[in-house]
Protein backbone atom coordinates (compact mmCIF):
# COMPACT_ATOMS: atom_id res chain seq x y z
CA UNK A 1 0.00 0.00 0.00
CA UNK A 2 1.40 3.37 -0.70
CA UNK A 3 -0.28 6.57 0.66
CA UNK A 4 0.53 10.25 -0.14
CA UNK A 5 -0.24 13.43 2.32
CA UNK A 6 1.02 16.71 2.59
CA UNK A 7 2.93 15.90 6.66
CA UNK A 8 3.80 13.22 7.51
CA UNK A 9 4.10 12.69 11.58
CA UNK A 10 5.71 9.59 13.21
CA UNK A 11 4.48 8.96 16.50
CA UNK A 12 1.28 10.45 18.07
CA UNK A 13 3.09 11.07 21.57
CA UNK A 14 2.80 13.94 23.46
CA UNK A 15 4.17 15.96 20.52
CA UNK A 16 2.66 13.95 17.71
CA UNK A 17 -0.70 14.66 19.08
CA UNK A 18 -0.24 18.18 19.66
CA UNK A 19 1.33 18.58 16.21
CA UNK A 20 -1.27 16.74 14.50
CA UNK A 21 -4.04 18.78 15.55
CA UNK A 22 -2.33 22.01 15.30
CA UNK A 23 -1.09 21.26 11.63
CA UNK A 24 -4.72 20.42 10.24
CA UNK A 25 -6.54 22.87 12.48
CA UNK A 26 -6.70 25.22 9.26
CA UNK A 27 -7.34 22.58 6.09
CA UNK A 28 -4.81 23.89 4.16
CA UNK A 29 -2.22 20.45 4.64
CA UNK A 30 -3.56 16.98 4.53
CA UNK A 31 -1.85 15.13 7.95
CA UNK A 32 -1.28 11.58 8.11
CA UNK A 33 0.21 10.04 11.97
CA UNK A 34 1.64 7.11 12.34
CA UNK A 35 1.58 5.25 15.56
CA UNK A 36 3.45 1.78 16.10
CA UNK A 37 1.13 0.74 18.76
CA UNK A 38 -2.65 0.54 19.14
CA UNK A 39 -5.56 2.75 19.88
CA UNK A 40 -5.92 4.10 23.78
CA UNK A 41 -8.96 2.34 24.45
CA UNK A 42 -7.92 0.46 28.00
CA UNK A 43 -9.00 0.91 31.36
CA UNK A 44 -6.02 0.72 32.33
CA UNK A 45 -5.13 3.94 30.65
CA UNK A 46 -8.36 5.97 31.46
CA UNK A 47 -8.15 5.04 35.30
CA UNK A 48 -4.85 6.68 36.55
CA UNK A 49 -4.06 4.58 39.02
CA UNK A 50 -3.41 1.82 36.06
CA UNK A 51 -0.22 3.24 35.04
CA UNK A 52 1.21 0.36 37.49
CA UNK A 53 -0.36 -2.08 35.05
CA UNK A 54 0.82 -0.51 32.28
CA UNK A 55 4.96 -0.68 33.68
CA UNK A 56 4.70 -3.84 32.03
CA UNK A 57 1.75 -3.92 29.41
CA UNK A 58 3.79 -4.84 26.07
CA UNK A 59 0.59 -4.13 24.24
CA UNK A 60 0.94 -0.35 25.17
CA UNK A 61 4.90 -0.07 26.83
CA UNK A 62 7.80 -0.80 24.73
CA UNK A 63 9.07 -2.27 27.58
CA UNK A 64 12.62 -1.25 26.85
CA UNK A 65 15.96 -1.93 29.17
CA UNK A 66 19.00 0.14 29.43
CA UNK A 67 22.66 -1.61 28.75
CA UNK A 68 24.35 -2.76 31.89
CA UNK A 69 25.19 0.42 33.52
CA UNK A 70 28.47 0.76 34.74
CA UNK A 71 28.11 2.96 37.96
CA UNK A 72 24.88 0.78 39.16
CA UNK A 73 26.56 -2.33 39.84
CA UNK A 74 26.26 -3.39 36.04
CA UNK A 75 22.32 -3.41 36.03
CA UNK A 76 20.00 -2.73 33.59
CA UNK A 77 16.85 -0.47 34.30
CA UNK A 78 13.64 0.06 32.64
CA UNK A 79 12.66 1.99 30.51
CA UNK A 80 8.65 2.28 29.79
CA UNK A 81 7.85 4.39 26.87
CA UNK A 82 4.32 4.14 25.45
CA UNK A 83 3.17 2.33 22.35
CA UNK A 84 -0.24 3.81 21.67
CA UNK A 85 -2.06 7.30 20.59
CA UNK A 86 -0.95 9.43 22.85
CA UNK A 87 2.46 7.38 23.49
CA UNK A 88 3.61 8.07 26.88
CA UNK A 89 1.31 10.47 27.99
CA UNK A 90 -1.21 7.69 28.18
CA UNK A 91 0.89 5.43 30.79
CA UNK A 92 2.68 8.25 32.77
CA UNK A 93 2.59 9.14 36.30
CA UNK A 94 0.78 12.36 35.13
CA UNK A 95 2.11 14.92 36.88
CA UNK A 96 1.89 18.49 35.30
CA UNK A 97 5.49 20.22 35.90
CA UNK A 98 6.71 22.77 33.16
CA UNK A 99 10.79 23.07 34.99
CA UNK A 100 12.19 25.91 36.27
CA UNK A 101 12.40 29.10 34.24
CA UNK A 102 16.17 28.97 34.30
CA UNK A 103 16.23 25.92 32.30
CA UNK A 104 14.82 27.50 29.44
CA UNK A 105 16.80 30.60 29.84
CA UNK A 106 19.76 28.08 29.88
CA UNK A 107 18.91 26.61 26.43
CA UNK A 108 18.47 30.10 25.04
CA UNK A 109 22.28 30.98 26.89
CA UNK A 110 23.45 28.00 24.92
CA UNK A 111 22.37 29.35 21.34
CA UNK A 112 18.82 28.05 21.01
CA UNK A 113 17.64 31.49 20.07
CA UNK A 114 13.68 31.78 20.80
CA UNK A 115 13.38 28.89 23.61
CA UNK A 116 14.33 31.47 26.71
CA UNK A 117 11.22 31.34 29.33
CA UNK A 118 9.53 34.60 28.32
CA UNK A 119 9.75 32.77 24.66
CA UNK A 120 7.84 29.63 25.93
CA UNK A 121 5.73 30.33 28.76
CA UNK A 122 2.60 31.31 25.86
CA UNK A 123 2.85 27.95 24.50
CA UNK A 124 2.26 26.44 28.46
CA UNK A 125 -0.56 28.37 28.58
CA UNK A 126 -1.84 28.09 25.29
CA UNK A 127 -2.20 24.19 25.22
CA UNK A 128 -3.15 24.26 29.40
CA UNK A 129 -7.21 24.53 31.18
CA UNK A 130 -6.23 25.16 34.97
CA UNK A 131 -9.40 24.49 36.94
CA UNK A 132 -8.01 26.02 39.99
CA UNK A 133 -5.46 28.40 38.77
CA UNK A 134 -6.52 28.78 34.58
CA UNK A 135 -6.68 32.76 33.79
CA UNK A 136 -3.72 33.86 36.43
CA UNK A 137 -0.55 35.24 34.43
CA UNK A 138 1.77 31.75 34.44
CA UNK A 139 -1.50 29.69 33.62
CA UNK A 140 -3.65 28.84 30.56
CA UNK A 141 -7.74 28.31 31.08
CA UNK A 142 -8.68 27.85 27.78
CA UNK A 143 -6.24 24.88 26.14
CA UNK A 144 -6.89 21.32 25.60
CA UNK A 145 -5.07 20.08 28.33
CA UNK A 146 -6.86 19.37 31.41
CA UNK A 147 -4.87 20.05 34.58
CA UNK A 148 -6.55 19.58 37.68
CA UNK A 149 -6.23 18.67 41.48
CA UNK A 150 -6.66 15.38 43.52
CA UNK A 151 -10.35 16.63 44.69
CA UNK A 152 -9.83 13.72 47.79
CA UNK A 153 -5.98 13.59 48.19
CA UNK A 154 -5.06 11.01 50.74
CA UNK A 155 -4.45 12.02 54.50
CA UNK A 156 -0.60 10.73 54.13
CA UNK A 157 -0.04 13.87 51.94
CA UNK A 158 -0.21 16.53 54.37
CA UNK A 159 1.69 14.33 56.79
CA UNK A 160 4.23 14.71 54.46
CA UNK A 161 4.13 18.37 53.36
CA UNK A 162 3.84 19.30 57.19
CA UNK A 163 7.11 17.08 57.81
CA UNK A 164 8.98 19.23 55.02
CA UNK A 165 7.47 22.79 57.24
CA UNK A 166 8.79 21.20 60.39
CA UNK A 167 12.77 21.40 58.40
CA UNK A 168 11.55 24.95 56.96
CA UNK A 169 10.73 23.44 53.62
CA UNK A 170 7.94 26.00 52.52
CA UNK A 171 5.11 24.75 51.54
CA UNK A 172 3.79 24.96 47.51
CA UNK A 173 0.39 24.97 45.84
CA UNK A 174 1.82 25.62 42.74
CA UNK A 175 4.94 24.53 41.21
CA UNK A 176 5.02 26.22 37.95
CA UNK A 177 4.08 29.35 39.84
CA UNK A 178 6.15 32.22 40.85
CA UNK A 179 8.41 30.03 42.88
CA UNK A 180 9.32 26.30 42.47
CA UNK A 181 11.12 25.22 45.72
CA UNK A 182 8.87 23.65 48.42
CA UNK A 183 6.51 20.70 49.23
CA UNK A 184 2.74 19.87 47.77
CA UNK A 185 0.71 18.18 46.16
CA UNK A 186 1.31 17.68 42.74
CA UNK A 187 -1.55 18.88 39.49
CA UNK A 188 -2.25 15.75 36.89
CA UNK A 189 -3.41 15.82 33.34
CA UNK A 190 -7.18 14.59 34.54
CA UNK A 191 -10.37 15.30 33.84
CA UNK A 192 -13.25 14.41 36.12
CA UNK A 193 -10.85 11.53 37.75
CA UNK A 194 -10.17 10.27 34.72
CA UNK A 195 -6.84 10.66 32.78
CA UNK A 196 -6.64 13.27 30.00
CA UNK A 197 -3.89 11.95 27.02
CA UNK A 198 -2.88 14.11 24.76
CA UNK A 199 -4.81 11.67 22.49
CA UNK A 200 -7.66 12.99 24.48
CA UNK A 201 -7.07 16.70 24.53
CA UNK A 202 -5.46 16.92 21.31
CA UNK A 203 -5.77 14.05 18.79
CA UNK A 204 -9.00 12.55 19.69
CA UNK A 205 -10.89 15.98 18.61
CA UNK A 206 -8.96 16.43 15.32
CA UNK A 207 -10.34 13.04 13.86
CA UNK A 208 -13.37 14.41 12.14
CA UNK A 209 -11.26 16.48 9.70
CA UNK A 210 -11.18 15.57 6.72
CA UNK A 211 -7.41 16.36 6.07
CA UNK A 212 -6.65 14.54 9.11
CA UNK A 213 -5.21 10.46 9.00
CA UNK A 214 -4.06 8.25 11.87
CA UNK A 215 -2.62 4.80 10.65
CA UNK A 216 -1.94 3.06 13.67
CA UNK A 217 -0.03 -0.44 14.14
CA UNK A 218 2.21 0.68 11.69
CA UNK A 219 5.73 -0.26 12.27
CA UNK A 220 8.55 2.35 11.07
CA UNK A 221 10.75 0.64 8.91
CA UNK A 222 13.39 3.86 8.12
CA UNK A 223 12.86 7.36 6.32
CA UNK A 224 13.04 7.52 2.32
CA UNK A 225 15.02 10.12 1.20
CA UNK A 226 15.31 11.69 -2.50
CA UNK A 227 18.98 13.37 -2.51
CA UNK A 228 18.64 15.15 1.28
CA UNK A 229 15.40 15.68 1.22
CA UNK A 230 12.90 13.61 2.89
CA UNK A 231 10.38 12.25 1.13
CA UNK A 232 8.45 9.13 2.53
CA UNK A 233 7.73 7.19 5.52
CA UNK A 234 8.35 3.31 4.92
CA UNK A 235 6.34 1.33 7.09
CA UNK A 236 5.61 -2.50 7.33
CA UNK A 237 2.74 -1.74 5.78
CA UNK A 238 3.68 0.05 3.19
CA UNK A 239 5.05 3.54 2.26
CA UNK A 240 3.44 7.04 2.91
CA UNK A 241 4.59 9.93 0.63
CA UNK A 242 5.18 13.49 2.18
CA UNK A 243 4.68 16.02 -0.32
CA UNK A 244 5.77 19.11 1.94
CA UNK A 245 7.82 17.79 5.44
CA UNK A 246 8.65 14.57 7.71
CA UNK A 247 7.99 15.23 11.78
CA UNK A 248 10.24 12.78 13.67
CA UNK A 249 8.13 12.63 17.28
CA UNK A 250 9.08 8.90 18.46
CA UNK A 251 10.92 10.13 21.33
CA UNK A 252 14.23 10.23 22.71
CA UNK A 253 14.79 6.47 21.87
CA UNK A 254 12.84 6.19 18.42
CA UNK A 255 14.19 9.27 16.83
CA UNK A 256 17.41 8.73 16.65
CA UNK A 257 16.78 4.84 16.27
CA UNK A 258 14.84 5.72 13.06
CA UNK A 259 17.01 8.22 11.76
CA UNK A 260 20.39 6.12 12.25
CA UNK A 261 18.24 2.83 10.35
CA UNK A 262 17.76 5.68 7.98
CA UNK A 263 21.58 6.49 7.10
CA UNK A 264 21.59 9.75 9.30
CA UNK A 265 24.35 9.68 11.80
CA UNK A 266 27.69 8.67 12.43
CA UNK A 267 28.58 6.92 9.29
CA UNK A 268 31.93 5.06 11.63
CA UNK A 269 28.65 3.92 13.82
CA UNK A 270 26.55 2.84 10.46
CA UNK A 271 28.75 1.38 8.08
CA UNK A 272 29.53 -1.49 9.76
CA UNK A 273 25.74 -2.44 10.05
CA UNK A 274 25.29 -2.53 6.52
CA UNK A 275 23.64 1.17 6.41
CA UNK A 276 24.79 3.10 3.86
CA UNK A 277 25.08 7.02 5.00
CA UNK A 278 22.71 9.55 3.75
CA UNK A 279 23.24 12.41 6.20
CA UNK A 280 26.43 12.71 8.39
CA UNK A 281 25.21 13.32 11.74
CA UNK A 282 27.90 12.30 14.66
CA UNK A 283 25.48 13.27 17.56
CA UNK A 284 22.25 11.66 16.70
CA UNK A 285 22.30 9.64 19.45
CA UNK A 286 24.70 11.52 21.52
CA UNK A 287 23.58 13.47 24.62
CA UNK A 288 21.16 11.13 25.79
CA UNK A 289 20.11 11.28 29.78
CA UNK A 290 17.29 10.89 32.19
CA UNK A 291 16.85 12.08 35.98
CA UNK A 292 18.15 9.54 38.14
CA UNK A 293 16.79 7.98 41.40
CA UNK A 294 16.09 6.33 44.46
CA UNK A 295 13.51 6.14 47.28
CA UNK A 296 13.41 5.85 51.05
CA UNK A 297 10.80 3.48 51.60
CA UNK A 298 8.16 3.09 54.76
CA UNK A 299 6.14 0.53 56.22
CA UNK A 300 2.98 1.28 57.66
CA UNK A 301 -0.11 -0.05 59.08
CA UNK A 302 -3.19 -1.51 57.17
CA UNK A 303 -5.37 1.73 56.34
CA UNK A 304 -3.11 4.33 56.78
CA UNK A 305 -2.05 4.30 52.74
CA UNK A 306 -3.32 2.98 50.22
CA UNK A 307 -1.88 -0.77 49.56
CA UNK A 308 -2.25 -4.31 48.76
CA UNK A 309 -3.43 -6.79 51.47
CA UNK A 310 -5.92 -9.55 52.15
CA UNK A 311 -7.41 -7.77 55.07
CA UNK A 312 -7.51 -4.86 52.59
CA UNK A 313 -9.19 -6.05 50.16
CA UNK A 314 -12.45 -4.80 51.67
CA UNK A 315 -11.42 -1.18 51.40
CA UNK A 316 -10.06 -1.52 48.05
CA UNK A 317 -13.87 -2.76 47.24
CA UNK A 318 -14.42 0.34 49.08
CA UNK A 319 -12.59 2.76 46.87
CA UNK A 320 -14.05 0.73 43.74
CA UNK A 321 -17.20 1.98 44.90
CA UNK A 322 -15.85 5.55 45.35
CA UNK A 323 -14.77 5.57 41.85
CA UNK A 324 -17.87 4.52 40.22
CA UNK A 325 -19.83 7.03 42.19
CA UNK A 326 -17.65 9.82 43.05
CA UNK A 327 -14.51 9.90 41.42
CA UNK A 328 -12.58 9.37 43.96
CA UNK A 329 -10.12 7.16 45.98
CA UNK A 330 -7.68 4.25 45.36
CA UNK A 331 -8.70 4.28 41.42
CA UNK A 332 -8.63 8.06 40.94
CA UNK A 333 -5.38 8.90 42.46
CA UNK A 334 -1.64 8.39 40.57
CA UNK A 335 -0.63 7.40 44.02
CA UNK A 336 2.45 9.81 43.31
CA UNK A 337 0.28 12.55 45.01
CA UNK A 338 2.63 14.32 46.33
CA UNK A 339 6.04 15.90 46.04
CA UNK A 340 8.43 19.37 45.81
CA UNK A 341 11.57 20.57 45.16
CA UNK A 342 14.36 21.32 47.22
CA UNK A 343 17.91 23.08 47.68
CA UNK A 344 20.82 20.32 48.81
CA UNK A 345 22.98 23.37 49.70
CA UNK A 346 23.52 27.07 49.65
CA UNK A 347 24.29 28.97 46.70
CA UNK A 348 21.85 27.69 43.83
CA UNK A 349 19.62 29.50 41.81
CA UNK A 350 17.15 27.05 41.63
CA UNK A 351 16.44 23.96 43.06
CA UNK A 352 18.61 21.31 42.64
CA UNK A 353 16.31 17.79 44.07
CA UNK A 354 12.58 16.51 43.22
CA UNK A 355 10.86 14.24 45.78
CA UNK A 356 7.94 12.21 44.47
CA UNK A 357 5.75 10.97 47.48
CA UNK A 358 3.91 7.83 46.90
CA UNK A 359 1.32 6.98 49.19
CA UNK A 360 1.30 3.43 48.51
CA UNK A 361 3.76 0.73 49.49
CA UNK A 362 6.85 1.04 46.89
CA UNK A 363 8.40 -1.97 46.16
CA UNK A 364 11.78 -2.27 47.01
CA UNK A 365 13.03 -3.91 44.04
CA UNK A 366 14.10 -1.37 41.20
CA UNK A 367 11.47 -0.96 38.27
CA UNK A 368 8.37 -2.22 40.24
CA UNK A 369 5.92 0.17 41.44
CA UNK A 370 3.41 -1.29 43.93
CA UNK A 371 4.35 -4.11 46.65
CA UNK A 372 2.21 -5.99 48.93
CA UNK A 373 1.56 -4.76 51.93
CA UNK A 374 0.76 -1.30 53.27
CA UNK A 375 3.08 1.97 53.17
CA UNK A 376 5.11 5.10 51.31
CA UNK A 377 8.13 6.24 49.85
CA UNK A 378 9.82 9.65 48.48
CA UNK A 379 11.84 9.23 45.64
CA UNK A 380 14.97 11.72 45.27
CA UNK A 381 15.41 12.97 41.96
CA UNK A 382 18.97 14.52 40.35
CA UNK A 383 17.13 17.19 38.54
CA UNK A 384 19.61 18.59 36.21
CA UNK A 385 22.54 15.84 36.17
CA UNK A 386 25.76 15.97 34.37
CA UNK A 387 25.78 12.14 33.35
CA UNK A 388 25.56 11.53 29.43
CA UNK A 389 25.45 8.68 27.45
CA UNK A 390 23.97 7.08 23.91
CA UNK A 391 20.98 5.81 22.03
CA UNK A 392 22.60 3.26 19.21
CA UNK A 393 20.82 0.96 17.03
CA UNK A 394 22.71 -2.53 16.96
CA UNK A 395 21.33 -3.94 13.63
CA UNK A 396 19.32 -2.70 10.62
CA UNK A 397 16.65 -4.64 11.76
CA UNK A 398 13.65 -1.96 12.74
CA UNK A 399 12.71 -4.43 15.47
CA UNK A 400 15.63 -4.53 16.82
CA UNK A 401 15.40 -2.55 20.08
CA UNK A 402 18.62 0.12 20.70
CA UNK A 403 21.36 -0.27 22.76
CA UNK A 404 19.99 2.54 25.72
CA UNK A 405 22.87 3.59 27.58
CA UNK A 406 21.99 6.61 30.37
CA UNK A 407 25.26 6.62 31.65
CA UNK A 408 23.70 6.62 34.90
CA UNK A 409 25.52 8.26 37.49
CA UNK A 410 28.46 8.63 35.90
CA UNK A 411 29.57 11.71 36.92
CA UNK A 412 30.40 12.70 40.89
CA UNK A 413 28.11 15.75 40.85
CA UNK A 414 25.25 13.61 40.57
CA UNK A 415 26.06 10.80 42.89
CA UNK A 416 26.71 13.91 45.46
CA UNK A 417 23.29 14.99 44.70
CA UNK A 418 21.54 11.92 44.87
CA UNK A 419 23.23 11.19 48.27
CA UNK A 420 22.47 14.60 49.67
CA UNK A 421 18.48 14.76 48.39
CA UNK A 422 18.36 10.88 50.19
CA UNK A 423 19.82 12.06 53.00
CA UNK A 424 17.02 14.92 53.36
CA UNK A 425 14.03 12.71 52.22
CA UNK A 426 14.83 10.46 55.35
CA UNK A 427 14.57 12.90 57.80
CA UNK A 428 11.29 13.70 56.27
CA UNK A 429 10.30 10.38 56.64
CA UNK A 430 11.43 9.99 60.17
CA UNK A 431 9.68 13.13 61.32
CA UNK A 432 6.81 13.31 64.70
CA UNK A 433 4.23 12.68 62.20
CA UNK A 434 5.04 9.60 60.32
CA UNK A 435 6.50 8.34 63.96
CA UNK A 436 3.09 8.36 65.14
CA UNK A 437 1.63 6.78 62.32
CA UNK A 438 4.07 3.48 63.77
CA UNK A 439 6.11 3.92 60.13
CA UNK A 440 9.32 1.85 60.24
CA UNK A 441 11.92 2.51 57.47
CA UNK A 442 12.55 -0.56 55.68
CA UNK A 443 14.51 0.98 52.72
CA UNK A 444 17.81 2.07 53.45
CA UNK A 445 16.23 0.33 56.39
CA UNK A 446 18.31 0.39 59.69
CA UNK A 447 21.10 -1.27 58.83
CA UNK A 448 22.38 1.27 57.03
CA UNK A 449 23.11 4.31 58.78
CA UNK A 450 23.91 8.09 57.75
CA UNK A 451 27.49 7.09 56.50
CA UNK A 452 28.93 8.04 52.97
CA UNK A 453 29.81 4.55 51.97
CA UNK A 454 27.18 2.72 52.87
CA UNK A 455 24.22 5.42 51.28
CA UNK A 456 26.37 5.27 48.29
CA UNK A 457 26.31 1.59 48.07
CA UNK A 458 22.65 1.57 48.22
CA UNK A 459 22.30 4.01 46.00
CA UNK A 460 24.45 2.10 43.58
CA UNK A 461 21.77 -0.54 43.88
CA UNK A 462 18.40 0.81 43.80
CA UNK A 463 18.77 4.04 41.61
CA UNK A 464 16.22 4.15 38.64
CA UNK A 465 15.44 6.66 36.22
CA UNK A 466 12.72 8.60 36.68
CA UNK A 467 11.50 7.87 32.87
CA UNK A 468 11.96 11.26 31.56
CA UNK A 469 14.76 10.02 29.28
CA UNK A 470 15.43 13.47 26.76
CA UNK A 471 18.66 14.73 24.83
CA UNK A 472 19.64 12.42 21.88
CA UNK A 473 18.89 14.50 19.03
CA UNK A 474 20.13 17.85 20.60
CA UNK A 475 19.40 21.17 19.40
CA UNK A 476 21.50 23.84 19.23
CA UNK A 477 23.48 26.80 16.76
CA UNK A 478 26.71 25.11 16.37
CA UNK A 479 27.29 22.93 13.55
CA UNK A 480 27.14 19.92 15.56
CA UNK A 481 23.87 19.57 16.75
CA UNK A 482 21.57 17.44 15.60
CA UNK A 483 18.52 20.26 14.69
CA UNK A 484 18.95 23.60 14.55
CA UNK A 485 16.40 26.18 17.07
CA UNK A 486 13.69 25.93 13.99
CA UNK A 487 14.32 22.22 15.09
CA UNK A 488 15.07 21.45 11.75
CA UNK A 489 17.40 18.65 10.82
CA UNK A 490 20.80 20.15 10.09
CA UNK A 491 22.07 18.79 6.62
CA UNK A 492 18.67 17.52 5.15
CA UNK A 493 15.63 18.81 3.57
CA UNK A 494 11.99 19.20 5.11
CA UNK A 495 12.53 16.96 7.97
CA UNK A 496 12.49 17.93 11.73
CA UNK A 497 12.89 16.38 14.91
CA UNK A 498 10.08 17.65 17.69
CA UNK A 499 9.67 15.39 20.91
CA UNK A 500 11.96 15.55 23.98
CA UNK A 501 15.22 14.36 22.00
CA UNK A 502 16.07 17.78 20.63
CA UNK A 503 16.70 19.20 24.80
CA UNK A 504 20.16 20.45 24.97
CA UNK A 505 19.36 20.01 29.00
CA UNK A 506 16.96 18.46 30.83
CA UNK A 507 14.56 20.28 32.64
CA UNK A 508 14.01 20.55 36.33
CA UNK A 509 10.81 18.04 36.58
CA UNK A 510 8.92 16.21 35.13
CA UNK A 511 8.68 16.36 31.07
CA UNK A 512 5.45 15.59 29.73
CA UNK A 513 4.41 19.25 30.17
CA UNK A 514 7.47 20.30 28.56
CA UNK A 515 7.06 18.61 25.09
CA UNK A 516 3.54 19.64 24.83
CA UNK A 517 5.15 23.24 24.53
CA UNK A 518 7.67 22.03 22.62
CA UNK A 519 5.13 20.92 19.92
CA UNK A 520 3.04 24.02 20.54
CA UNK A 521 6.38 25.91 19.36
CA UNK A 522 7.32 23.54 16.63
CA UNK A 523 3.59 24.06 14.86
CA UNK A 524 4.32 27.64 15.30
CA UNK A 525 7.76 27.34 13.20
CA UNK A 526 6.49 24.85 10.96
CA UNK A 527 3.44 26.41 9.33
CA UNK A 528 5.76 29.74 9.29
CA UNK A 529 8.25 27.75 7.17
CA UNK A 530 5.34 25.92 4.94
CA UNK A 531 3.86 30.09 4.46
CA UNK A 532 7.19 30.65 3.24
CA UNK A 533 8.11 27.88 0.85
CA UNK A 534 6.34 28.67 -3.19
Amino acid sequence: MEESFDIVIVGSGSAGAVLANRLSADGRHSVCVIEAGPPDRSLAITLPMGLFWLMDSRRFNWCYQTAPQAHLGGRTIPVPRGRTLGGSSSINGMVYIRGHPSDYDGWAAMGCTGWGWDDVLPYFRRSEHNERLGGSPLHGSEGELWVSDNPAPHPLTEVFIAAGEALQIPRNDDFNGPRQEGLGRFQTTTRDGLRWSTADAFLRPALGRPNLAVRTGAMVRRLVFEGRRAAAVETDRGLVRACTAVILSAGAIGSPQILQLSGVGDPARLRPLGIAPVIESPEVGANFHDHPHAPVVLTLGMGQSYGISWLGIPMILRDALRFLYRRRGLFASNIIEAGGFVHTRPGLTAPDVQFHFSVAHRSRQPGRVIAWGHGCSVSACVLRPESRGRVDILSADPLAPPRIDPNMLAEEADRATLLAGIRLARRILSSEGFRRLGAREIAPGPGVGDDADALTAYLREKTITVYHPVGSCRMGADARAVVDPRLRLRGAEALYVVDASIMPRIVSGNTNAPVIMIAEKAADMIRADLRQRP
